[in-house]
């Protein structure tokens, strides 16, 4: 399915589906929702407890007849139902009136690259359940790259990385299209399994899902040394005894231990600039990459791919919302005409 920059323009709202959060656009409002992508159901009487943050909140803390679901996954909707009660609660009472109240409702929507057409499908059938009587798809490759300001209308290479939470896209893009993409199917979700493993096989302990995040900054460091400190205290569930734990975790040993899902995502990126043409790779190496997603917050993430390929890296300003607002930019007619063709690869 392909959608123009007119057709985009008529489209009243917006929607990014992805694996870690759900973004709304709405056409005059600007972004109205930004919530992750969890709901938490009551499985006795399939009635919704929570939505949203709070829903996350209770993952792993939840008695046996309450169930924490994701609707989406790696950016495809598996469960179109839940989808959509997720939705009309992120919208709210209010909103849902004002877009029923247009007389021919159209949305767009963000799809992985290469997504395949029942995963097309599913997200179009998820908006159809909202009332929009038409929905645009637009490559989030081209969405984010519009939403972080790339020249991506010009004849010159703009090279996109696009850090989500299930999987990972890198693309280089001239005259609007996609010119050689990759898609690799590792993501945020993949360091924070890396480093569950690691902390279960060095040091027997199990790590509460909200304690991955925070190891993670903890990498990063904080201003003591360039690499971070060298050791930092974790709080975790001990696998022999099941009693509570504490250990001084090496964060030398952990940064090794998420090189290969990391290894995973640079092989893509040279894949990519293998199949570039060259005059393409020569703008690349002059520009950079930029990264986008969630996960291109990732401490050290940039670093470790500048030295590994030669190439500038930069992390766009708000990388999390970059996709969303691409497609507001194309909703509110923002960008030139000469990007003819968003699904274009």
């Amino acid at each position: 399915m392909t959608a123009s920059l007119e057709q985009l323009r008529r489209c009243h709202f917006a929607v990014d589906l992805g694996a870690a959060r759900t973004r709304v656009y709405v056409k005059g409002a600007g972004l109205v929702v930004d919530q992750p992508s969890v709901v938490a159901v009551n499985t006795r009487s399939s009635a919704l407890i929570a939505v949203g943050e709070l829903a996350e909140r209770m993952t792993g803390r939840t008695p046996d007849y309450i169930r924490v679901v994701r609707p989406v996954t790696g950016g495809t909707v598996v469960d179109i139902d839940m989808a959509q009660r997720m939705l009309r609660h992120l919208l709210g009472d209010r909103m849902r009136r004002s877009l029923r109240r247009k007389p021919w409702l159209r949305a767009a929507a963000c799809t992985p690259h290469d997504a395949d057409p029942l995963a097309q499908r599913a997200t179009v059938e998820t908006l159809v359940g909202l009332g929009a009587r038409r929905v645009e798809l637009v490559d989030t490759l081209i969405a984010a790259a519009v939403g972080c300001g790339l020249p991506v209308e010009r004849a010159e290479a703009s090279m996109i990385m696009v850090c989500g939470a299930a999987a990972t896209q890198v693309a280089v893009l001239s005259l609007g299209s996609i010119v050689t993409a990759q898609r690799i199917p590792v993501g945020g979700e993949a360091v924070d399994h890396a480093i569950v493993q690691h902390l279960r096989q060095a040091h027997a302990l199990m790590l509460p899902s909200q304690s991955v995040r925070p190891l993670q900054v903890a990498l990063s460091g904080n201003g003591l040394t360039p690499y971070g400190p060298a050791s930092t205290e974790i709080h975790g569930r001990d696998v022999a005894t099941g009693r509570a734990r504490s250990v001084q975790i090496d964060t030398a040993a952990v940064r090794d231990a998420i090189q290969t899902p990391l290894t995973a995502v640079l092989d893509g990126i040279c894949k990519v600039l293998r199949e570039c043409p060259p005059d393409l790779v020569a703008d690349v190496a002059e520009r950079g990459i930029v990264m986008v997603g969630g996960s291109a917050l990732l401490p050290g993430l940039d670093e470790m791919l500048r030295k590994a390929t030669g190439v500038p890296v930069h992390i766009a300003e708000r990388p999390d919302v970059c996709s969303v607002q691409g497609l507001g930019a194309m909703l509110e007619g923002e960008i030139e005409p000469l990007v003819l063709n968003p699904l274009a690869a």
